[in-house]
């Protein structure tokens, strides 16, 4: 019992005290998944818990559904959707996608860890908005050039552009720019997990560059002109000829193909920054663990 802990006290031990500080109180079959599990009872606190008690799923009724909510949220099904067609309740659901989104941002990344240095590179940021267009919102995200891993993403609000502006200052007031703040968090996240003499791409974006320069000072950074979408990729994919930033646009594209509330004239819209971050790393450690 020396390697069973209680995890509502903290550890204590007395050293003339021999007798084990937990015992073991029965057991039981959960019946979800017809399993057996070990009751322990600690002597100090006089709580009980079981083998089951450390595991994120605790007190999950439906632990059984999580693998297809995974699946499904990654692949294009709206919440209200996969209620309907799992039987559950809507709030199930939710519950289920932040928790779900909460550790894939976990895993996403710890799985950086596992792989060598990236040598090769893009990013770019990807539009979008939260409730109306009024409120626009950009994704910052970066992918390694041969394999279409995505390295990391951020999402940050942005005022609104063009013709939305007046209307936007009118309804909503002055709208606070995140772009930068948010993409030299990623690039000082992404910091370790670059080689430091790598390859940099992306559009010729202006504001770019200095982010560049400022934490990825040894590397060669290539800038490219944006070519016009093609009408399949709705604007992800480029038309005609050879795209240099393809990795990243093909991802982009899966991006809009997969996560349902950033389709194109869709009525599934992110209601909150952070939700929308959630569902990306949902669907970002579905694309690198399964469909790359």
């Amino acid at each position: 019992m020396s390697s069973v802990h209680c995890p509502f006290c903290p550890r204590l031990i007395n050293p003339s005290d021999s007798r084990p500080s937990v015992i073991r109180c029965g057991s039981f079959i959960r019946q979800i998944d017809k399993s057996l599990h070990q009751r322990f009872k600690c002597r100090s606190c006089n709580k009980t818990f079981s083998t089951a008690t450390p595991s994120p799923c605790f007190r999950q009724k439906k632990r059984h559904l999580n693998p297809k909510v995974f699946e499904f949220l990654a692949s294009g099904i709206s919440q209200r959707r996969l209620a309907i067609n799992l039987r559950v309740d809507r709030k199930t659901i939710v519950r289920k996608f932040i928790f779900m989104g909460q550790y894939a941002t976990l895993f996403f990344k710890e799985d950086r860890k596992y792989h060598k240095l990236c040598s090769e590179w893009q990013f770019d940021d990807l539009e979008t908005f939260e409730h109306s267009k009024l409120k626009p919102l950009s994704v910052v995200m970066a992918v390694e050039k041969d394999t279409r891993r995505i390295l990391g993403f951020k999402v940050a609000r942005m005022p609104a552009k063009g013709l939305l502006v007046e209307r936007s200052l009118k309804k909503y007031g002055p709208r606070k720019d995140e772009r930068k703040q948010k993409r030299e968090e990623l690039f000082s996240e992404l910091k370790p997990f670059i080689h430091p003499y790598s390859v940099v791409r992306s559009d010729s974006n202006p504001h770019y560059e200095p982010s560049v320069k400022k934490y990825f000072k040894h590397s060669f950074y290539e800038k490219f002109l944006g070519k016009r979408g093609c009408v399949t990729g709705q604007g992800e994919l480029k038309e005609g000829g050879y795209d240099p930033l393809f990795s990243l646009n093909h991802t982009f594209a899966m991006y809009r193909a997969n996560i349902n509330r950033l389709f194109r004239r869709t009525w599934n819209t992110t209601k909150k920054p952070e939700r929308l971050e959630l569902h990306i790393a949902i669907y970002s450690l579905y694309h690198n663990w399964m469909l790359i």
